[in-house]
């Protein structure tokens, strides 16, 4: 059905009324089809922790530097050093890796003990508030 639109113009002080004039109606939007779901990839960071092996919560992420992918870790409890493996869990963080590089006051280390301020290499985004776990074995 047609819409009609009416129309009242001004003429030497007078006002008329237009003819009505019939509007051509809208086309409905064309229906989308849909796509099948996409099968979710496997993940290639896996925090499956081996049987007889435990984790104990080391320290919390302070900051992210992505141009570097470091981050800072504050420790709370216990030491960490190279080649240990932590896991970094989080709201949506969740990942295992090994520590390769760390370092304090920009200086590489080979250890640190609870209280320091560190930074770490990782291989993923991390959050503040993110909590380190180190693996023991």
């Amino acid at each position: 059905m047609k819409k009609k639109k009416k129309v009242k113009r001004k003429v030497a002080g007078k006002t008329k009324k237009k003819k009505t004039v019939a509007r051509p109606k809208k086309k409905a939007a064309s229906a989308k089809k849909k796509k099948a779901p996409k099968a979710k990839k496997p993940s290639r960071i896996s925090t499956s922790v081996p049987v007889g092996t435990s984790l104990e919560e080391i320290g919390v992420v302070t900051h992210y530097f992505p141009h570097v992918d470091a981050a800072v870790i504050k420790l709370t409890k216990g030491s960490l050093s190279q080649g240990d493996t932590i896991v970094l869990k989080g709201h949506t963080t969740d990942f295992k890796e090994k520590i390769v590089s760390m370092q304090l006051d920009h200086v590489p280390i080979a250890s640190a003990s609870s209280g320091q301020e560190i930074g770490l290499k990782v291989k993923s985004r991390v959050r503040e508030h993110d909590i380190v776990y180190k693996v023991i074995v």
